[in-house]
């Protein structure tokens, strides 16, 4: 019998040889066998279907993208990362995101799948507030970013500025002394703030208050109405939680898939930009992940992590080599687009981890 490799395979049926792989592990090509680190497969099999038109793929064509923009967002690894999506054999069922942010694999996902069930959840209160009420209440959501909008835009620069220091000041107010009759209104202060601030930056300091200055956009769309509204639809059944990664335990079993994108350990010991919330995330906590994500793995999940790669700075540096041995590394090139410097923003190495 002729025999071809996972490359060759790879090659011939225009996919990557991870996907043959999995592909091969899964047992869904007929007569393929793994010689040591390797698959052999008969050089006449033929390509397996695409089980993601087994799983239902969404049909309404209304199709949901970030309605933030948040650093570290993952738009631009989603090729990357849509190659570990494991739907295909109809087995995992579930999603968990528990550092969803600005939510660019949750919503790929939700525009691609008919899922079970969805878990999301984050610390920052402000971020999980806004996708409960988009979620629960769009229509006074939307009423009020319309208003704000049609107040920012005809001002000039000064007023503008103005305009802007005075919602600053409100949601931070909101912030610490908030109650639930004015959750709507922290909501769209979190979409405002973040359609007209410097480089669309989420950040506080250590007293938890949103420090950042206006940016000099000329029109901005404060009120995404259309895009709103169908995220609002695509989180409908979707289980919205603020807290810690680890209240995700309980939900997480061997029929979910789970993407866990926390806050980045800073590639050089002057990169400072942690601050998404007012809780910082330092090397024993990554330590404490990684111990999280071998508990996942043992109840059988599927789960990627991302994280910034130390190695671009430190060739030495093997940290997350170290933390996550027992799992597969791959080094992918990313664009970092958030940099106060715009001579820093540039190409860069991040890692894509996985226990399968």
């Amino acid at each position: 019998m002729e025999v071809m490799s996972a490359r060759e395979a790879a090659n011939k049926w225009g996919i990557s040889q991870r996907r043959v792989a999995v592909l091969c592990s899964e047992n869904r090509i007929e007569n393929a066998t793994k010689v040591g680190n390797m698959w052999i497969i008969p050089a006449n099999a033929e390509k397996p279907e695409d089980a993601r038109t087994i799983v239902q793929e969404q049909s309404d064509g209304k199709k949901a993208k970030p309605f933030l923009k948040w650093a570290g967002g993952k738009g631009q690894l989603l090729k990357e990362i849509e190659k570990h999506y494991p739907f295909e054999n109809k087995r995992i069922t579930k999603y968990a995101e528990p550092f969803v942010g600005g939510g660019a694999v949750l919503f790929d996902i939700l525009n691609k799948y008919d899922l079970k069930e969805v878990y999301i959840s984050d610390i920052n209160a402000e971020l999980i507030n806004t996708y409960r009420i988009i979620r629960d209440d769009i229509e006074k959501l939307v009423k009020v970013l319309l208003k704000m909008q049609d107040e920012f835009i005809p001002k000039d620069t000064e007023k503008r500025k103005e305009y802007y220091l005075s919602k600053r000041e409100r949601f931070n107010y909101l912030k610490i002394n908030g109650k639930e009759n004015i959750n709507i209104e922290k909501a769209a202060l979190m979409i405002f703030l973040n359609k007209t601030c410097f480089n669309g930056l989420f950040r506080v300091n250590r007293k938890g208050l949103f420090n950042v200055p206006m940016g000099s956009y000329k029109n901005p769309l404060i009120c995404d109405e259309n895009n709103l509204r169908a995220v609002s639809e695509k989180l409908q059944k979707v289980n919205i939680v603020c807290g810690d990664y680890r209240e995700s335990a309980d939900f997480i079993d061997d029929k979910t898939f789970v993407y866990f994108d926390p806050p980045y350990r800073p590639i050089t010991g002057t990169a400072s930009f942690t601050a998404y919330t007012e809780n910082l995330f330092n090397d024993e906590e990554q330590i404490e992940l990684a111990n999280f994500v071998d508990k996942m793995h043992k109840k059988g999940a599927r789960v990627v992590i991302s994280n910034s790669d130390p190695k671009n700075s430190n060739i030495k540096d093997n940290f997350f080599d170290e933390i996550y041995a027992s799992h597969k590394i791959k080094r992918v090139e990313a664009a970092r687009m958030i940099n106060c410097n715009s001579e820093s923003r540039g190409k860069i190495k991040e890692l894509l981890i996985s226990n399968f």
